[in-house]
């Protein structure tokens, strides 16, 4: 009696659980479908921002602007590059915050010894928004910046409009010489890879990447086009750029946002029929 007095509550508690698990996974199914389609509402701005930088690269309009010049380093000098790196705010999520941590560390330690190769020598500072993730790295020894902090869930343009005035500060002001972006990309409804992109200086040839096919744009300019800037040139320029960063980093929100509840629905559903 008293073994099948335990199985009769190993199975009711294996129930509570199914339970809890399914409850779940409906939550994230509505705040999924919630994110897809705030970010199929900013792809395409995101997408254009994108593609205009790309465009006036190619055009040779913005070969001056220092947002999209490399610093000049020697042997001895010192890269600070800063990566903003976009985990999620709960667990629960499979590998979803594992993945982006991994994709993280792989890189900064490959940016290190690639450096170390050319005599110079690289201070990383993260920038964790979400608040997972934040340990593990401060753990692995890396220099992360305790008092930044944003929520990735419900991702706003307001939100990503202090980040990206934020970023824009340290990069104009010297303190970082390149920024990347490390963030989960959806590739389809059931595909997510984590992602590295570099954001300043702008770099055309990730930007293309990012963008997806049915978003690109038929380029109005090609190279050696004369182009008129009114009021200047400084002052459209100053605006494509603050426009492109608060695009980039409402979009990266988003899709981070969306593929981390897709992540989470996907787990609990696995979750409820172990």
């Amino acid at each position: 009696m008293e073994q099948k007095s335990n199985l009769k509550k190993h199975i009711g508690s294996v129930r509570d659980i199914k339970q809890m698990t399914r409850a779940m996974q409906l939550v994230s199914a509505v705040k999924m479908r919630r994110a897809r389609s705030q970010l199929e509402k900013t792809m395409p701005f995101f997408a254009l921002c994108a593609d205009t930088m790309v465009e006036l690269y190619e055009a040779g309009a913005v070969l001056e602007h220092p947002s999209f010049s490399l610093h000049q380093k020697k042997r001895g000098d010192v890269w600070k590059i800063g990566y903003f790196i976009l985990t999620g705010d709960r667990g629960l999520a499979g590998a979803y915050n594992l993945n982006v941590l991994a994709t993280a560390e792989k890189h900064i330690h490959a940016k290190i010894v690639d450096n170390i190769g050319k005599g110079l020598q690289t201070s990383a500072k993260l920038y964790l928004a979400g608040s997972i993730g934040k340990d593990r790295l401060v753990r692995e020894g890396f220099d992360v910046v305790e008092d930044f902090r944003y929520e990735i869930s419900e991702p706003t343009f307001y939100r990503a409009r202090d980040i990206s005035e934020f970023i824009l500060d340290l990069f104009e002001s010297g303190t970082l010489d390149l920024v990347y972006f490390i963030y989960t990309r959806m590739e389809s409804a059931i595909s997510m890879k984590p992602i590295v992109t570099r954001v300043l200086p702008v770099n055309p040839d990730a930007l293309e990447a990012v963008i997806p096919e049915k978003y690109r744009q038929k380029r109005g300019l090609v190279g050696g086009d004369l182009l008129d800037y009114i009021p200047s040139s400084e002052d459209v320029m100053t605006y494509l750029i603050d426009t492109y960063m608060n695009a980039m980093v409402y979009g990266a929100l988003t899709e981070a946002y969306a593929s981390e509840q897709t992540a989470r629905m996907t787990a609990m559903d696995n979750a409820t029929e172990n």
